[in-house]
């Protein structure tokens, strides 16, 4: 699966799973108890959508890339924008769902919101990496 993934790509799933690995240890330091896995289970949840997220825009630019019709290329890649933001919003009403209405809940909605950070920690990892590359 990997073969088919640029350079960056690469780079970012794996900042992601380093710094869902860093806020699940933060995490169990943090709850000491069973609502440790819980946490974990909400970042694992969020971080492995936010990977199938960094996938599917790749996938997106380069379909879009080899497109002819410039119109139709826009059309793309705002669907395909709609269809990560509703994913994110749907995991996260689905963690927001399980830890209010399920005992015991089996995932931490704040675990789910610490995951969707991984994200937003990998583009800055991976752009800083381009930056010091160019220098």
């Amino acid at each position: 699966m990997t073969d088919n993934l640029s350079l960056p790509v690469r780079k970012m799933i794996f900042v992601i799973g380093v710094s869902a690995t860093v806020f699940i240890l933060g995490g169990t330091a943090f709850y000491r108890s069973l609502e440790a896995l819980y946490f974990a289970i909400g970042v694992l949840l969020t971080s492995a959508l936010n990977v199938f997220k960094v996938v599917l825009l790749e996938r997106t630019v380069k379909k879009v890339v080899d497109m002819e019709q410039p119109d139709a290329g826009k059309n793309y890649v705002r669907l395909q924008y709609l269809l990560r933001y509703f994913l994110t919003g749907l995991v996260l009403l689905a963690a927001g769902l399980v830890s209010v209405y399920v005992k015991p809940p089996f995932i931490n909605i704040w675990g789910a919101v610490a995951g969707l950070f991984t994200l937003q920690i990998a583009v800055i990892a991976v752009r800083s990496m381009k930056l010091d590359e160019s220098s």
